[in-house]
């Protein structure tokens, strides 16, 4: 691998890890946030998305939400443990897609793709192409565990 795609690999990964923790933060900093009105308002698979909104699932789908965004840009920032949350981060970007597709279009702006499903492709290469290892933590741990 050149060094230039090296460079580029590393961006993608700080940029995505940037996006996705400062979403998570910015959840966790406001008392007042709640996954709730996303997921009752779900176009597709609604009876599930409402399950996750259920007075006794919700705390829960909130802190997961919450704290699952922030360790993921962690993990993309320091490059530790890539290869698993890019996986984790790809199934996240899809309980985000389904609740807004009305299939075949995505309101207001989009036809079947959107940023949800550019965000998970770009989370399965960066682990495919294993970035952590790529001026990352990852580097420094054995091949087996990375």
């Amino acid at each position: 691998m050149s060094q230039y795609q090296k460079v580029v690999i590393l961006l993608l990964r700080l940029s995505t890890g940037w996006l996705i923790f400062y979403a998570g933060v910015t959840k966790i900093a406001d008392p007042n946030w709640s996954a709730a009105g996303y997921l009752n308002n779900a176009k597709t698979f609604s009876g599930f998305f409402e399950w996750l909104a259920s007075p006794g699932l919700l705390p829960v789908t909130n802190f997961v939400n919450e704290w699952g965004l922030t360790l993921l840009g962690i993990s993309l920032i320091l490059g530790l443990g890539v290869r698993l949350s890019s996986v984790l981060g790809g199934v996240l970007m899809l309980l985000y897609y389904f609740p807004v597709l009305e299939f075949p279009l995505i309101p207001p702006h989009s036809y079947i793709v959107d940023e949800h499903i550019i965000y998970a492709f770009a989370l399965l290469v960066l682990g495919a192409l294993n970035a952590g290892r790529i001026y990352g933590l990852d580097k420094k741990l054995p091949t087996k565990f990375s």
